[in-house]
């Protein structure tokens, strides 16, 4: 998770009606119809461009002089910094996403997962949720397709590890954890206690550090309320391949990192791999082996592998080769930005901007500029932006930052976190959740309970139905 981003333009009400989606053709975009802007994407980028395009746009956009497309599998976008405490208890998960529908009134929203582009024909290829793939044409294409987690083929990792990008992952690990301090408490077997205790992370990245400590930071809240459980049972064991964490920072600032964590009586395994993870059965490579029915894996991330079917130009690892007005290299009508896309640094020479959600959210207004710049014949700009610093929360009032070379720990960093976070999520709405959830939470304890039937809704109704027997609920 990064620092400093722009600000974004505030959404009016919407004037007129979005087209269908049913309506586009390939005709469509041909000269007499309007023009057409499609985002692959609803993240950071595409989120913050349509935001731009619809603010700048506006009188062309009410004219039906051009529409602005947004093709995402999901209605929402989601704030990916507050995950870790969305995890934790200390904000309500829906309001760490924000609702396309809403934010782009003036847009069309597509819920659909982007297939293939033929940028010949200008036209992209997509599976919406439900019925059969459809073109949908354009004369502008962002792609804003974010990235993935990068994994190893580790056995075992597939079908026992989880990942930590969507709040699907951070409701469901939040579930995981106090379900299992409850199987726990439940049980008269030491090793399925010992297991149900255990929990392990893989990753000493920002997303690694941040989910594994605010986690650990729930679960030893939650210790009083079992009659069976200390904090002196739980295991937290952060795996980290290589000899430091948060590479984002200066070394001073990891080692403090891991002091803090330490003193916490949580794990950290430096210069060591996961080799095994076969029927929850955890071996790393410093030959430790551990039960465990907790396995978060935050290794890094890699782009899309979707833009693979673009036929754009890509860089050896898989992302959009651009310039740095933010178009495709050397192909007309195409843009990228954010996780995806390789974009130069003008403020190191040499080297692309760093995929992080600092540069997207910076990069995602100058792309909306550049795009309505072409569509009305103006200049372009170029983006540049020197990175600022990072911020990162370690657990409840306790936090790292360096920001234009200042270094805080403890409070002070944790407070900048959550003020700088707070300014960087979108909307007013959500902005006013989020303050409302830290309110109680000063007030109140930490919600402590485990909805894990979440995860399986129709299990009791399947197994009585299948028994033939009443529910023996009032109706």
């Amino acid at each position: 998770m990064s620092s400093a981003a722009s600000s974004v333009p505030t959404v009016g009400p919407m004037s007129s009606a979005a087209p269908s989606v049913q309506s586009l053709d390939p005709t469509a975009s041909r000269p007499g119809g309007p023009r057409r802007v499609l985002i692959l994407g609803g993240g950071y980028v595409g989120l913050y461009t349509a935001m731009r395009l619809q603010s700048t746009l506006r009188r062309e956009i009410n004219a039906g002089e051009v529409v602005v497309t947004v093709v995402d599998p999901r209605s929402y976008m989601t704030y990916q910094p507050f995950l870790p405490e969305a995890a934790s208890g200390s904000i309500e998960p829906r309001h760490v996403v924000v609702p396309l529908r809403r934010v782009l009134r003036r847009c069309e929203i597509v819920n659909a997962r982007f297939e293939s582009l033929d940028h010949e024909r200008r036209c992209a290829r997509v599976a919406p949720l439900h019925g059969p793939a459809h073109d949908i044409p354009y004369d502008q294409v962002v792609l804003a397709l974010g990235s993935v987690a990068r994994t190893l083929p580790i056995p075992g990792l597939a079908d026992h590890g989880i990942g930590f990008k969507t709040i699907e992952e951070a409701t469901f690990l939040r579930n995981q954890v106090l379900h299992s301090l409850d199987v726990a408490d439940a049980t008269t077997d030491p090793d399925r206690r010992r297991r149900s205790l255990t929990f392990c992370f893989v990753g000493g990245g920002y997303a690694g550090v941040e989910a594994f400590a605010e986690l650990a930071d729930m679960a030893e809240h939650a210790c009083p309320l079992y009659s069976t459980i200390t904090p002196a049972d739980l295991r937290f064991v952060l795996v980290e391949a290589t000899n430091r964490v948060l590479p984002e920072v200066d070394l001073d600032m990891a080692e403090y990192t891991i002091e803090q964590m330490r003193s916490r009586g949580l794990e950290i395994r430096l210069n060591t791999r996961l080799e095994s993870a076969v029927d929850g059965h955890v071996r790393l490579s410093d030959g430790e082996e551990f039960d465990t029915d907790t396995l978060v894996w935050t290794a890094g991330v890699k782009a899309n592998p979707r833009v693979a079917q673009t036929g754009l130009p890509l860089t050896d690892r898989g992302a959009v080769v651009c310039g740095t007005d933010l178009r495709v290299e050397g192909v007309e009508g195409a843009w990228a930005a954010g996780d995806c896309s390789a974009v130069p640094d003008l403020t190191q020479p040499g080297k692309l901007c760093a995929p992080s959600a600092q540069h997207a959210v910076r990069q995602a207004p100058v792309l909306g500029d550049n795009i309505a710049a072409v569509l009305r014949g103006r200049p372009l700009r170029q983006y540049k932006h020197a990175y600022a610093g990072s911020v990162a929360s370690l657990g409840l009032y306790k936090g790292v930052a360096q920001v234009y070379g200042v270094k805080l720990k403890g409070f002070p960093a944790w407070f900048m976190h959550r003020t700088y976070h707070l300014s960087r999520v979108p909307t007013l709405n959500r902005k006013a959740r989020v303050v409302s959830d830290w309110t109680l939470a000063l007030l109140f304890r930490r919600e402590i309970v485990s909805l894990g039937s979440f995860a399986e809704p129709f299990r009791e109704f399947r197994q009585v139905s299948a028994r033939g027997e009443d529910m023996g609920h009032d109706h």
